[in-house]
């Protein structure tokens, strides 16, 4: 089985098409007031991408790119200043190394290599990075997006605390009081920035962390806190409703308390991302018909297999054993390509239960995922603010858009939106979300923000 990284075409690096965008309506700001703009959100709000945290992909997030555009409305109410991030000092990545695109050899076969993501060689970490202290405009910071974080922790004290078992690194590094909460947190950074428009993006962990491990958690949105007394709860678990109901409201009603505008963002469908869409489950291709007879006569007394010549469904493991993958069904990303090449995973051994997510486990997902966005879309109502259906938007790459001539779709490395880690977005991608931002804000409150020109920045960079 050759590896799924193989890169069939370089056509897609769309690296000397990169029309420009023409102004024909003046910026203006409408009943919005961007002049102190605050972005609120997890890991792809601070820019992550090629699954890891880097300097570039901070100066590439989309609130950079929103900040830079709010900056062309002209008046009192155009974005000012500086937009400050906690930046890091280098492009390697914190806490870990970040992926790049190098050769990839199947153990079993040296001729069999492939073009696939590969961590930064030499890679060391930068303890300067570690800590963050913002000395500019009276210790302001425009962009508190934490990567990894939850709504659900917004409750949960000393989150940014490197003592503490259950700290981030990425809060670590910039909150201000180490023992306070997410929450805490908050409340002090827009008491100090006094934001006049803030967007808000969180939600995709509290179902991400249940999916990267192969819905092995709690999916039923009960889950009790893993550590008593903390409300720390397990980042396997899909957060409980009423959990996410109550803390996204808290850190909303902080968020407002200035009286700003804003807009709030629902969540994608994290299940068409190419981390869990990349591997297909069918992907057991046999090419002799011995080799059915073989898998037949090992795995027949399992209901309904049946190996022939051609495109096979894994055999998987799930909470009631052992079984054949049915349609719909996905691999992770993550699954090890050694382990299906040389110890025959998915054929003669079952694919481990942390690498799948199944029928019922996907329906979780979407469940938990269509609950948050309707709370979302409840408050957006409710305190008059613009709702980014970034769900919507999100899905129409799987059929592909087009932007100023350029195509984009949701495919692993040469779609053009998607980063190395198979969930967080490039540079391309996150202006694309920018713009789907503008054009809802705009929509929202008579503005007439222009759009960015997504094209003139990096998708994958190809050695």
């Amino acid at each position: 089985m050759r590896k799924i990284y193989i890169i069939g075409s370089f056509a897609l690096l769309f690296a000397s098409c990169k029309p420009s965008v023409n102004i024909t309506t003046p910026p203006t700001s409408g009943t919005a007031d961007f002049s102190n703009y605050m972005a609120i959100g997890n890991s792809l709000t601070a820019g992550y991408t090629d699954g890891s945290l880097t300097v570039s992909g901070q100066l590439n997030s989309y609130p950079e790119r929103l900040f830079e555009q709010f900056s062309l409305v002209q008046g009192v109410h155009g974005a000012k200043g500086q937009f400050i991030q906690p930046l890091l000092t280098s492009d390697n990545g914190f806490p870990g190394p970040k992926y790049i695109l190098g050769m990839t050899y199947n153990a079993c076969d040296s001729a069999d290599s492939s073009l696939g993501p590969i961590s930064f060689p030499n890679w060391t970490l930068n303890t300067a990075d570690a800590t963050y202290t913002a000395t500019t405009n009276n210790g302001q910071i425009n962009n508190i997006g934490v990567p990894g974080i939850r709504v659900a922790d917004y409750a949960v004290a000393g989150y940014g605390n490197p003592a503490s078992p259950y700290s981030n690194p990425y809060a670590a590094r910039f909150y201000h009081n180490p023992v306070g909460s997410p929450l805490d947190e908050l409340q002090y950074r827009v008491g100090n920035l006094y934001p006049t428009f803030f967007t808000m993006w969180l939600g995709a962990n509290d179902v991400l962390g249940y999916a990267t491990a192969g819905g092995v958690g709690n999916g039923t949105g009960n889950a009790l806190p893993l550590i008593p007394g903390t409300g720390l709860y397990n980042t396997n678990d899909i957060t409980p409703y009423n959990v996410f109901d109550s803390l996204y409201d808290k850190a909303l009603n902080v968020a407002i308390s200035t009286g700003a505008g804003g807009a709030l963002i629902n969540i994608p469908d994290i299940t068409s991302v190419p981390f869990f869409t990349t591997v297909p489950a069918n992907g057991l291709v046999l090419t002799r018909q011995g080799q059915a007879d073989t898998l037949n006569a090992i795995w027949g007394n399992l209901n309904k297999i049946v190996f022939q010549v051609g495109a096979n469904y894994f055999i998987i493991q799930d909470n009631n054993g052992v079984r054949q993958a049915v349609p719909g069904e996905l691999i992770l990303l993550n699954v090890p390509q050694d382990s299906i090449t040389c110890s025959h995973w998915g054929s003669l051994v079952p694919i481990k239960q942390q690498y799948v997510l199944t029928t019922d486990e996907i329906q979780n997902i979407r469940a938990a995922t269509t609950s948050y966005n309707n709370f979302i879309q409840y408050e957006a109502t409710r305190h008059n603010l613009a709702y980014v259906d970034m769900q919507s938007y999100l899905s129409t790459l799987n059929s592909g858009i087009t932007y100023n001539g350029i195509k984009y779709n949701a495919q692993f490395v040469t779609g053009g939106a998607f980063s190395l880690d198979g969930i967080h977005l490039t540079q391309r991608g996150y202006a694309l979300i920018a713009n789907k931002i503008i054009t809802t804000i705009n929509a929202k409150y008579g503005s007439t923000v222009p759009q960015v020109d997504a094209n003139k920045y990096h998708g994958v960079n190809f050695p």
